[in-house]
């Protein structure tokens, strides 16, 4: 007969090593994030500099500053479109790709991704004040850490409250295309509004099925998959991080 004490130490053994597997898996979640976040932040204010110039163009956005070539091609050319669509083309195309991807590939392209949302949200540094835009990004540091570790912590399972925010998410880029053709003030601050909800409830969402995602799969401890799956897990927090940080600078962004 097995000695109960044999079978209780190899559970406790089994459980510790679990928990130790989980958090490196969440430093290497967060980690990748912030390595990402850093990529947008350098990619997006060093191509606003490129795109401001202090010769006297036909485009003049403050006292001395105007649109450069670079920037009238990233901003007024029909190219702008391209530019604010390709992250929302690239991200669905990353969920169909990884399995095919390893995950040195994977990580490639989710810093390339960063790259490109860099540009894609550039502007903000034309539009808003530095000072503003960093107090901005300090409080969407704060609430994410918050939310983040609520969704970590908590034992309730707030996993029912996925497909009701992937819904709202999918209404909420709806409403922002018809607006920009709308330009409808009213709403914009709607969208703001709703949208700085959501994106506060997906991050606790995505923390807690990340954290389950791992505990459910940790027993084949496939080195493979658990790259990958930080990775993809990563690329979900930092979209939280990006949208509430754009959201909240509706609100928060004192403009130039």
């Amino acid at each position: 007969m097995a000695d109960y004490r044999t079978i209780h130490a190899g559970v406790g053994a089994r459980s510790a090593e679990i928990d130790a597997g989980l958090r490196a898996h969440m430093n290497k979640v967060y980690g990748t994030m912030s390595v990402g976040l850093l990529v947008t932040a350098l990619a997006a204010w060093a191509l606003s500099n490129l795109a401001v110039t202090s010769t006297p163009t036909e485009y003049q956005i403050g006292a001395g500053e105007y649109l450069s070539s670079f920037g009238y091609a990233l901003y007024v050319s029909p190219l702008k479109w391209v530019i604010m669509f390709a992250p929302l083309a690239m991200v669905f195309g990353f969920g169909a790709v990884i399995n095919r991807l390893s995950a040195a590939a994977a990580q490639t392209y989710f810093y390339a991704y960063a790259a490109l949302m860099g540009l894609s949200i550039s502007s903000i540094f034309l539009v808003f004040t530095g000072i503003s835009i960093t107090q901005t990004f300090l409080v969407t540091a704060g609430a994410f850490a918050g939310l983040s570790l609520w969704g970590y912590t908590t034992k309730k399972d707030i996993s029912g409250w996925g497909s009701f925010l992937i819904m709202g998410v999918i209404g909420l880029i709806l409403a922002s295309i018809v607006n920009i053709f709308l330009k409808s003030t009213g709403l914009e601050f709607a969208i703001s509004a709703i949208g700085v909800l959501l994106f506060a409830g997906l991050t606790a969402y995505d923390t807690q099925r990340i954290k389950t995602d791992y505990i459910a799969h940790a027993h084949a401890m496939d080195g493979e998959w658990l790259a990958k799956s930080a990775i993809m897990g990563a690329l979900n927090l930092y979209l939280d991080f990006i949208n509430l940080f754009m959201f909240l600078l509706q609100f928060l962004g004192n403009r130039e």
